[in-house]
């Protein structure tokens, strides 16, 4: 029994790994590769460590006690925010506070503030709240331009669920260009995908690069999915912001019609040299609004807009964001098996 106990203590003392007789001592060749992995660990985990430091104190948690709720559990909805300017401007999800009532933002450092509403925009899933300056300039967060990401970049994303520390995942982007469906029914443009987990609370947190320049808010996780998550990209983020502040909503050019896509034959297809075989038809239109005053009628089928294909009603959505209201817009259109041209003034939605 003695030896025995001797035998497990040189056996803990020496290595699991290391049996009798065995020299375990590695070769110069797996030494010298194992300081490199070493020193590029220590690389990534630097960078991560940095843009932590950098961006954390800007990341904040959005608590929102919902209308009519009385404190009553699950009364209470949380996610997180970045700020943005030093004077209190906080960028955050929609989803996060939609139908929310009175709003708090908790910093790193366990400070609650209360907090207003100063516009939100399901379409892009973004909203604006601002928070008292109370003296101090506050740490904002520097932001970057989405258009120069590459897929394989480092990103890190951080939130604030709890309002007490940040919680930190990283990865990489693993593709640009992603189309996501809001609640509004819009698709949002250009999302980032990533492979960063999102943990719970982190909605409306930042997505930063490796020089601690906010790229993305981070917005939805595809569950049973392997972990994809989205972001909506900052340079949409910029010009959304610009309108809340501006206006308090979202300023978009409207048709003032209600449409589904409608299939048609190849002859037609090939006749008006469509990329798809499909159009999309008039089903209703808003009594005085801009089609109305254009002289479109229900039933119309719409298959160009400004000189470029419409094949569904994501099209029309799709060109009408990159115009502003009052613009001078071209639909051609079939009507009774005739082609035709109007020229409608985009309103406002």
């Amino acid at each position: 029994m003695k030896r025995s106990k001797e035998g497990l203590l040189h056996f803990l003392e020496s290595g699991a790994s290391r049996g009798p007789g065995k020299d375990t001592t590695a070769p110069p060749a797996e030494a010298g590769r194992d300081s490199r992995d070493r020193e590029m660990l220590d690389a990534y985990s630097r960078a991560v460590i940095q843009v932590v430091e950098q961006v954390g104190p800007a990341v904040v948690a959005v608590n929102v006690e919902k209308q009519g709720a009385s404190r009553r559990p699950g009364s209470e909805g949380a996610g997180s925010g970045v700020l943005i300017t030093p004077d209190g401007f906080v960028l955050t999800n929609n989803h996060v506070v939609e139908g929310g009532g009175h709003l708090t933002v908790t910093s790193t450092e366990g400070k609650s503030f209360e907090a207003s509403l100063i516009g939100a925009d399901p379409a892009t899933d973004l909203a604006v709240i601002r928070i008292p300056r109370l003296g101090d300039s506050l740490p904002a967060a520097a932001l970057g331009d989405s258009v120069e990401l590459t897929v394989g970049q480092l990103v890190i994303a951080i939130g604030n669920p709890l309002g007490f520390q940040s919680t930190v995942s990283a990865g990489v982007v693993s593709a640009l260009g992603r189309s996501l469906r809001s609640q509004s029914g819009r698709l949002i443009e250009n999302v980032i995908q990533t492979d960063v987990a999102l943990n719970p609370g982190n909605s409306g947190g930042p997505l930063v690069d490796s020089r601690g320049l906010v790229i993305g808010i981070n917005t939805a996780m595809i569950y049973m999915a392997q972990g994809i998550s989205f972001a909506i990209p900052v340079n949409t983020a910029r010009w959304v912001v610009g309108e809340l502040v501006s206006h308090g909503r979202v300023r978009r050019a409207t048709l003032g019609i209600a449409a589904r896509v409608r299939p048609v034959s190849r002859s037609v297809q090939h006749g008006l040299g469509l990329a798809a075989p499909t159009l999309v038809e008039v089903v209703s239109i808003e009594p005085k609004g801009p089609a109305a005053r254009a002289g479109l009628e229900a039933g119309d089928l719409v298959y160009a807009l400004n000189g470029s294909g419409i094949a569904t009603v994501d099209d029309i959505h799709r060109l009408l964001s990159r115009q502003a209201p009052g613009t001078r817009l071209e639909l051609r259109l079939l009507r009774n098996g005739e082609t035709r041209e109007l020229e409608i003034l985009a309103g406002e939605g």
